[in-house]
């Protein structure tokens, strides 16, 4: 189920850092984009299994990826809104949602324990790629020093959050 969506990211983060290594790093208005659009599509599965599950450890999960992703979102806005600096759209952002629409409506045919298990598994993926991404492309090609402390907050909140995507999948073996 998940494997799409973080085949998709995954192929991404690789020709991105392909791209990097020849020279075309993504500016800063990309990356805000980028790092914006990845939380939205963590916000829009949280409130999916808000919806969905009935499992009291999906849910807090859910809870907590909503919580914290539109905190970070929220402040990333503040940020490009105080340095007046436009997110600009990319192929980078456009694929991770085409991507995320596709796993959005494959987990829509999914209920109880099934639905269960595949969203926390893609949020156990997705949460890798991220990570990844932001550790090796997004905050290495910041140029912007606010930017990129709010790059480095987000990966520590979201590296907490693969370990609790990842117990949660233990949970529910």
């Amino acid at each position: 189920m998940f494997v799409r969506l973080s085949s998709a990211f995954a192929a991404i983060c690789l020709l991105s850092t392909a791209a990097l290594a020849a020279g075309a790093a993504p500016t800063d208005p990309q990356i805000a984009h980028i790092a914006y659009t990845a939380g939205a599509i963590d916000i829009d599965a949280a409130n999916q299994a808000l919806k969905i599950s009935k499992n009291k450890e999906v849910i807090a999960f859910a809870k907590d990826m909503l919580r914290d992703h539109e905190a970070v979102n929220k402040q990333a806005l503040d940020l490009v809104k105080k340095l007046n600096v436009t997110p600009e759209d990319n192929d980078t952002s456009k694929s991770l949602a085409s991507a995320a629409a596709t796993e959005r409506d494959k987990l829509a045919k999914l209920k109880g324990a099934a639905f269960d298990k595949a969203y926390v598994e893609n949020e156990v993926a997705y949460h890798k790629q991220v990570n990844g991404a932001l550790e090796t492309l997004l905050i290495p090609s910041a140029k912007n020093a606010e930017l990129k402390d709010l790059l480095q907050t987000g990966l520590k909140v979201f590296q907490g959050h693969e370990q609790h995507a990842e117990h949660v999948a233990m949970q529910l073996k």
